[in-house]
């Protein structure tokens, strides 16, 4: 579980985070939602320790981030998965090698062992015939699934998904949504989804935060989100003809 309690960030004379309350749940997929420059990267990046919040807290497994050591930092980076927007994978790298990165960074493992581990993960994710292959050679939804399987290979407890459909269509978009959720049940992750992807809202939206304008506007699932009445949401959410006729079925139960 990560908690965020009343948490304030600006740059200059610009407030981008205004007081955000929010509890990211263990074993749900957990959406961060909003429109550009609500807020949403900056959370992260204050998640991920990348900026010093100027007010509030936030809490790992009960215990303030802000008040770790040095040590104590980076043994909490061995236990967060990162899946970059657009994948980030190395070009120069096969995906074993890519896999394999962060045992070497972060293990003392043998050779053996780290072989082991990566083809186990790639099995996980449906690569296993693709490991002697390089990001060019395969598709889209092929490099962010070894994207995946690199942030996984780690066994982390918690994970971070940039805009992880950027770039994909929609049916390798919902294949990978439900990638995710499956990893996230399956090991019991404290999974934080960064998206506009209103699919996603709708496949994976189990613990849902809604940002406006550097605030916590709403807060919910993917259940909830269809019912309520509240304009700002609606208006972000039902923004298109399509979204508007999938909310109306949903109310009529069809």
């Amino acid at each position: 579980m990560i908690e965020i309690k009343n948490l304030h960030k600006g740059f200059e004379d610009q407030q981008v985070l205004k007081g955000i309350d929010f509890v990211f749940e263990t074993g749900k997929t957990n959406l961060v939602i909003g429109q550009s420059g609500s807020g949403k990267s900056v959370l992260l990046k204050c998640m991920l320790g990348i900026f010093k919040p100027e007010k509030g807290s936030i809490e790992y497994d009960g215990e303030k981030f802000s008040e770790f050591t040095d040590e104590e930092k980076r043994e909490l980076r061995k236990e967060i998965g990162m899946l970059f927007q657009g994948g980030a994978l190395f070009d120069s790298m096969t995906v074993e090698e890519n896999v394999m990165f962060p045992l070497r960074m972060f293990t003392k493992k043998k050779k053996k062992d780290l072989q082991d581990r990566v083809q186990e993960v790639l099995e996980r994710v449906n690569l296993e015939d693709a490991g002697k292959k390089y990001p060019a050679e395969i598709s889209g939804g092929m490099q962010k699934r070894v994207a995946i399987a690199r942030a996984i290979v780690n066994k982390p407890k918690y994970l971070f998904c940039d805009e992880p459909n950027s770039g994909l269509d929609p049916h390798t978009a919902t294949i990978i949504d439900n990638l995710i959720h499956e990893l996230t049940v399956e090991y019991n992750i404290t999974t934080v989804v960064i998206t506009h992807d209103m699919n996603s809202l709708l496949e994976i939206g189990e613990n849902i935060a809604f940002l406006k304008d550097g605030v916590l506007a709403w807060k919910g699932d993917k259940d909830q989100i269809f019912k309520t009445d509240d304009k700002t949401v609606t208006d972000f959410v039902y923004s298109s003809d399509l979204f508007k006729k999938v909310r109306d079925a949903q109310r009529q139960g069809l």
